[in-house]
């Protein structure tokens, strides 16, 4: 099992930041910065690693289990992502 590098409270939470990365990449530079401004932050690519054993996700291309809140908090939820390239492109 691996976590993401933010500590999504939600797979909701998770999944609308996999979308804003989406969206912002379809854009242009000056859509860019107006979406920046309407949503109140950049985008950025939602990576994850593995805390113990395991391979490096950093180019990871495949599938990838989720869990989270991270350790030591309990974990609520669980999701099976798509990476590319070592960035979740779609969350199951």
């Amino acid at each position: 099992m691996a976590y993401t590098v933010i500590n999504f409270k939600t797979k909701k939470a998770l999944k609308e930041a996999v979308a804003y990365w989406h969206d912002y990449n379809k854009l242009d530079v000056d859509a860019r910065v107006k979406m920046s401004k309407e949503r109140g932050g950049i985008a950025q690519d939602i990576r994850a690693y593995q805390p113990r054993l395991g391979p490096d996700l950093s180019n990871y291309t495949g599938s990838v289990c989720i869990e989270s809140p991270h350790y030591p908090a309990a974990h609520t939820w669980y999701a099976a992502c798509q990476m590319k390239d070592g960035v979740i492109i779609k969350v199951k």
